[in-house]
């Protein structure tokens, strides 16, 4: 039920619509184009002055704040913050694991739902984040201040929905037949929270309404409800919008090419027989040549180019 009808065994690394290396790409992409205009500012103004300023001016137009006055004033960031990370050993984390549990998707489900799932997740962790900034007592003094960035949501949510669509999926089947897929995703989901302070209850939070998404998602999705459709259909339609090869929704070729076309949809051609041969000349010899059809013609002239009298 989760596979898809365009679904294909084997997804290679450079194929054209590989969706999750579309996703760590952008990510890396994002997280280089970071650090080079955070090296910038480093050479442009002083140490201790630097920083803030990268900060204020370049990561701050790309991270998700959570005073609701700064949001609307940048909305965009609900989208960028899910790409955007700060330091190597996080975006690298992340990419390990959502290249872990993306390609497994991909092998079960194909390209389409990975980078919906991917953004609900991280939907669903912004949303948390936001209702916990602004609810709990010990952030209300820092609200000004508080801000989240990152992929552990998304990459959570596509973890948790991949193990509920197939908990047994084996990897390395080498090591003793193989070993399940909800092994890998209890010792992700542990360290993850592990490697998070137990005061930083706001990034647990974002983990967690992560994974309650892919949870979500799987849910609605055996009950009829497919929440990545839409989106497919949006991601197909932007591909292709300004793609000349692409057939218009609207275009009927039945009506273009038979009941509009310009040219007969094949040529009839008789075959030479003598018995025809002497009917079209005994039409000539009553009406004469012009009288012919050009089927008749043709006829006359293919006889005379076999030489059947």
């Amino acid at each position: 039920m989760y596979s898809e009808k365009k679904y294909k065994q084997k997804i290679t690394l450079g194929q054209s619509d590989n969706a999750l290396i579309l996703l760590i790409a952008i990510c890396l992409i994002t997280y280089v184009g970071l650090a080079f205009m955070k090296a910038v500012s480093y050479f442009t103004y002083q140490q201790d002055l630097a920083l803030p300023f990268f900060n204020k001016n370049v990561l701050g137009l790309f991270v998700l704040p959570a005073d609701t006055d700064k949001l609307l004033s940048k909305p965009w960031t609900i989208i960028t913050h899910m790409f955007v990370h700060d330091n190597v050993w996080r975006v690298f984390t992340n990419m390990i694991w959502l290249w872990a549990f993306g390609y497994i998707m991909q092998d079960i489900t194909g390209n389409k739902k990975i980078i919906p799932v991917f953004i609900y997740g991280a939907l669903g962790g912004a949303i948390a984040f936001l209702l916990a900034a602004n609810l709990m007592p010990s952030l209300k003094e820092q609200l000004p201040f508080v801000t989240t960035m990152g992929a552990s949501a998304g990459v959570m949510a596509v973890a948790i929905t991949i193990t509920m669509i197939a908990p047994g999926y084996k990897i390395f089947p080498l090591l003793s037949g193989g070993m399940p897929l909800w092994v890998l995703t209890a010792f992700y989901v542990v360290t993850s929270l592990l490697t998070i302070s137990f005061s930083d209850t706001i990034n647990i939070i974002i983990n967690v309404a992560g994974a309650l998404t892919g949870f979500l998602f799987i849910f609605f999705l055996r009950r009829g409800y497919d929440w990545s459709n839409w989106m497919s259909n949006f991601f197909d339609w932007f591909g292709n919008l300004f793609n000349p090869n692409k057939q218009s929704k609207n275009r009927n070729l039945k009506e273009e090419l038979f009941y509009k076309s310009t040219s007969a949809p094949y040529i009839k051609t008789p075959n030479v027989t003598t018995q025809r041969v002497d009917e079209v000349l005994e039409k000539v010899h009553q009406m004469g040549y012009d009288h012919l059809s050009e089927e008749e013609k043709d006829l006359l002239r293919r006889a005379s180019e076999d030489d059947i009298n």
